[in-house]
């Protein structure tokens, strides 16, 4: 299966935020859109980085409670793994698993067209492991 699949059946819609956008209002999408992370984009298409609750936790921890005045910008990870509609899903699960990522980027010709999570990934492969499952059934009640 491919990732191309998964967003055909989730939808391409991406939650972004500006760089400059504070931490505050990162938090207020991700608790509207109830979300685990989004993408730092200036125009919605282009990627500067992604930012999930994770590395909210981690900077609050780090740096204190100031952090929620900063800038997104300040907290994202701007190295930034993404995948495209062909990639395998299989192969996106162990990229995903071996990093501890939890949501990446899908890009055609280098613009953002959607995001998948680690969820979306599982959810896939057990609708395969059923799929699977029925036709041997199948095959063996002949």
């Amino acid at each position: 299966m491919l990732i191309g699949s998964i967003l055909q059946a989730k939808g391409t819609s991406v939650a972004t935020v500006p760089p400059d956008a504070t931490v505050i209002e990162l938090l207020a999408t991700l608790a509207k859109l109830n979300i685990g992370a989004v993408v730092v984009s200036e125009d919605g298409t282009t990627i500067a980085g992604i930012v999930s609750e994770r590395d909210v936790v981690r900077r609050l921890h780090e740096r204190g409670a100031g952090v929620l005045g900063q800038p997104v910008s300040s907290i994202m990870t701007a190295e930034v793994r993404t995948c495209g509609l062909d990639t395998n899903v299989e192969e996106l699960r162990r990229t995903m698993t071996n990093h501890r990522i939890r949501h990446v980027p899908v890009v055609r010709g280098g613009r953002l067209v959607g995001i998948v999570s680690i969820g979306d990934v599982v959810k896939s492969a057990i609708e395969e492991l059923e799929t699977e499952k029925d036709a041997l059934v199948g095959y063996l009640q002949r």
